[in-house]
């Protein structure tokens, strides 16, 4: 799948950035989608006190199966567009993952 032209993902020697688009308030925690430069990503975390980051980076754990010690932010902690870092994964299982919401 690396031969894909994918944005939202790139493979570094640190671990994979994923691009992602949160969306706070929702009935529930899912990935509703892709575009070519991020995942859309709901939580039900309202975003005040860092709540809707939190459930986020808990959402990315349970759907990529890495611990919380292997995710961090690199960028966009108070913007709506976000950057994480995802180390100890695989970025083709990664992809493979994301690939299933395809919903857009």
């Amino acid at each position: 799948m690396s031969e894909l032209n994918i944005n939202f993902a790139k493979e570094t020697k640190d671990g994979v950035v994923l691009s992602v688009q949160l969306t706070p308030n929702s009935s529930r925690n899912e990935i509703i989608g892709y575009t070519d430069d991020f995942i859309k990503i709901k939580v039900s975390a309202p975003p005040n006190e860092n709540k809707a980051n939190k459930k986020l980076i808990e959402f990315v754990c349970e759907t990529f199966d890495v611990s919380k010690s292997n995710v961090k932010f690199l960028s966009g902690e108070k913007s709506r567009i976000k950057k994480l870092l995802i180390k100890n994964i695989i970025y083709n299982d990664l992809i493979k993952k994301i690939f299933v919401y395809d919903k857009l």
